[in-house]
């Protein structure tokens, strides 16, 4: 299957609440290695990148949030991000060009523009709410029946007050 289209359906499950920046970054992370576990496939985070990072530091390279392993395919590469970074995008473009399938993760509100080719990006839509975060299922309410089973139904006395 292909790894974009498994790694949404994969993510459409998860949900959770009142969470902050680093904190949701740090959940879809996890999410994403255990994805790439059940897989059987070999998880690396802060996994080198083939880009080097910019000066004074250009001796040392970028990092990516998740790569795979893949004995059935090339590597993954995965970024998360909550924004529209360019860095990103060119960091995500040369693992393309270096024979590593990219992965674009992309969560918040929406709408999310499109990377560019051959990135490929996974959405996670995700409100938010005074600096804090969520993800909740669709589902609808659930139907009341207006009988609870067990309850006993007792008059609440109302004081009466003296004139």
């Amino acid at each position: 299957m292909d790894p974009a289209v498994s790694l949404t359906e994969w993510l459409a499950r998860v949900t959770f609440a009142d969470l902050t920046t680093e904190q949701v970054t740090a959940r879809i992370i996890d999410e994403i290695a255990g994805w790439a576990e059940a897989q059987g496939w070999r998880v690396y985070r802060r996994a080198p990148s083939v880009v080097r990072l910019p000066p004074p530091m250009e001796h040392r390279h970028s990092v990516l949030d998740v790569a795979c392993a893949r004995p059935d395919g090339p590597p993954l590469a995965i970024e998360v991000d909550h924004t529209d970074r360019g860095r990103t995008a060119e960091k995500l473009r040369a693992e393309a060009d270096a024979g590593r399938v990219a992965l674009w993760v992309r969560w918040g509100p929406g709408p999310f523009s499109a990377p560019p080719p051959p990135v490929r990006m996974v959405t996670c839509e995700v409100s938010r709410r005074a600096r804090l975060h969520s993800r909740m299922p669709d589902r609808p309410a659930p139907e009341h029946s207006g009988h609870i089973a067990g309850a006993i139904e007792t008059p609440i006395p109302i004081p009466m007050e003296e004139s």
